[in-house]
């Protein structure tokens, strides 16, 4: 019976047949239900089932889970319709608001510039941009840092060719865009980095020990040739004390869009400090979030009618149905509202923004 009855919810939803007022009013009860769910009682046992939590990712066999799912669900949709509801600099994740009266583009670039601040960034140096999405960090430190040399990593056959044709109509020289999945990706070992940054790239990982391992290999290490401590900055979004995985079985969300996903808490990245060590640590109100979903998501309905024809016209040239389309244009306008409200929930404190800076630990001396 509530199978019968999610599957005809579901369908409204890829018609647009559900009330955005009546849609909201479900996802704050199911936020609701999803505090319940993680809540074990008291802080020992909330303490307890994170460390299992934790304990169980590190045995996990990849660093990733269903990275052509990503793929499919958000990185390899048409182009041109994602850049119809992002903001100028494509930024695919939480821009910032001290005012709360930003425009889009305004937020953008106050939220790259505290990544150049936070991760100590300066002009002539090598800096990984992983996980570089549409290219919104790597373009802007490519024109900022022009003696820089900037290398994005993407998992997005789409990401590479939108990045590579902007940067060379602004004529940027300094950027290089590579397509790996991190699962199996690794840089030769002459190529090392002053700088790796990664911007809400570790929601769609798992095993954060293999993962920090591998990452921490990319950078240079101090000698005396290279005197400056090699940094990685990490912006993710979490809850504020307990990590969960996206089931399959979990509802729409890990069924449609975020399949194989991670909600980290945050602290979840302070129990990976095998070659890496915290430097700093920041925590940013999911209101921020929120903002920047619901300029989506006004940009997405505003550009309606063209983003609609060209999802179908995508649809077409794939082999796929102009029904399919319409469910995708749809179910974007699900997305973005249901992680607004989740990041607005309790005023930003339940569920917001960590941003991380790690220095690579100092190798141990060999015992006499």
């Amino acid at each position: 019976m509530l199978d019968n009855i999610l599957e005809t919810g579901y369908g409204l939803l890829d018609k647009g047949l559900v009330p955005d007022v009546l849609l909201r009013i479900v996802i704050r009860a199911l936020l609701r239900q999803r505090l319940r769910e993680i809540d074990h009682g008291s802080f020992e046992a909330n303490h307890a089932a994170k460390i299992a939590w934790i304990d169980g990712v590190k045995e996990r066999d990849t660093i990733a889970d269903l990275t052509d799912k990503a793929n499919e669900q958000h990185y390899e949709v048409s182009t041109d319709f994602l850049m119809s509801c992002l903001g100028p600099f494509a930024k695919y994740s939480s821009c910032l608001y001290p005012t709360g009266n930003e425009t889009l583009e305004e937020a953008e670039v106050l939220m790259l510039e505290s990544y150049c601040e936070k991760a100590r960034l300066r002009d002539g140096i090598d800096i990984l941009d992983l996980g570089c999405g549409w290219g919104s960090l790597s373009l802007y430190l490519a024109q900022k840092y022009p003696n820089s040399r900037i290398t994005g990593l993407s998992n997005s056959r789409t990401q590479k060719a939108h990045i590579d044709g902007v940067a060379k109509a602004r004529g940027l020289s300094n950027v290089t865009i590579i397509t790996g999945d991190v699962n199996f990706f690794d840089f030769k070992a002459d190529q090392r980095f002053d700088r790796i940054l990664s911007i809400e790239m570790f929601e769609h990982m798992k095993n954060y020990k293999s993962l920090l391992r591998k990452v921490s290999s990319w950078l240079r290490p101090t000698s005396k040739a290279n005197s400056e401590e090699s940094l990685l900055f990490i912006h993710i979004f979490c809850h504020k004390t307990t990590p969960y995985h996206f089931e399959e079985g979990d509802g729409w969300m890990a069924q449609t869009f975020f399949s194989g996903g991670t909600m980290p808490s945050h602290d979840l990245l302070l129990y990976f400090q095998d070659e890496l060590a915290l430097l700093q640590s920041w925590y940013i109100s999911g209101t921020h979030y929120s903002k920047t979903l619901e300029h989506w998501l006004e940009k997405q309905d505003r550009n309606g009618k063209a983003g609609l024809q060209e999802l179908k016209r995508d649809a077409v040239a794939q082999g796929r149905s102009e029904e399919e389309a319409s469910k995708t244009y749809y179910r974007f306008r699900v997305f973005y509202m249901a992680c607004s409200e989740l990041f607005n929930f309790n005023d930003g404190q339940e569920w917001g923004v960590g941003h991380y800076l790690f220095k690579l630990k100092a190798p141990e001396a060999d015992s006499a």
